[in-house]
């Protein structure tokens, strides 16, 4: 049981419910192949059932940590630091976002955009869920639109989509892991058919790293 002055510190994003920390290569979207310290912030609510991340939604179990220590350790491994959950915007991204700038990183979020954007980012990828749509401004500020295909009714969500993020974004089109046998030849046969869109792999998958 975290006490109430601990719960204000992580409310006002000076503490932060840690996951997992660590240093490995980025497996999806665009920057894919490059070497990045992941932040894996605890809590989230959107709830997909495909989820492989489940653990991370509970917060509660996830220790309350000062934002001086998660940046500490993430300096020394990379100046390339994605944020992700869980969702991290379900807290405030500005605290972390700021020292983390203080020290050069290079700093993306990957997020469902379904809570207010905050913080400061170099790079906002934007994987959106029909259970929770994303807010309006993250639509316009996103540089990557990455969908998740589990079955063929997902590529009218992706369209739909991509109609409201602003005309740089790039568009990308990610077999859910699971169902990936069954719907890689759809994504192939979509992309060929409509090619402003890409395809996503989940790479370090298949590298068989975190």
């Amino acid at each position: 049981m975290i006490t109430e002055e601990t719960q204000a510190l992580v409310n006002s994003g000076l503490m932060l419910p840690m996951m997992e920390e660590f240093y490995t290569i980025q497996g999806e979207g665009f920057h894919k192949g490059t070497a990045a310290y992941f932040i894996r912030v605890g809590g989230c609510d959107v709830g997909c059932h495909w989820c492989d991340v489940k653990e991370s939604w509970d917060a509660s179990i996830h220790p309350p940590t000062p934002i001086g220590h998660i940046v500490e350790k993430a300096i020394k491994q990379s100046k390339t630091i994605v944020i992700t959950g869980g969702e991290p915007l379900t807290w405030d991204m500005g605290p972390l976002t700021a020292e983390l700038k203080k020290h050069g990183c290079q700093i993306h979020i990957e997020t469902s955009g379904a809570y207010k954007l905050s913080g400061e980012w170099d790079w906002i990828c934007l994987s959106p869920k029909k259970i929770k749509l994303p807010t309006e401004e993250v639509y316009t500020k996103a540089n990557e639109l990455k969908v998740i295909v589990f079955n063929k009714h997902d590529f009218k969500f992706a369209e739909e989509q991509a109609e409201k993020v602003n005309k740089d974004c790039i568009l990308y089109l990610q077999p859910e892991w699971s169902n990936r046998d069954k719907m890689m030849p759809e994504i192939v046969d979509y992309v060929m058919k409509n090619p402003k869109w890409k395809v996503s792999l989940q790479t370090h998958k298949y590298l068989n790293i975190p």
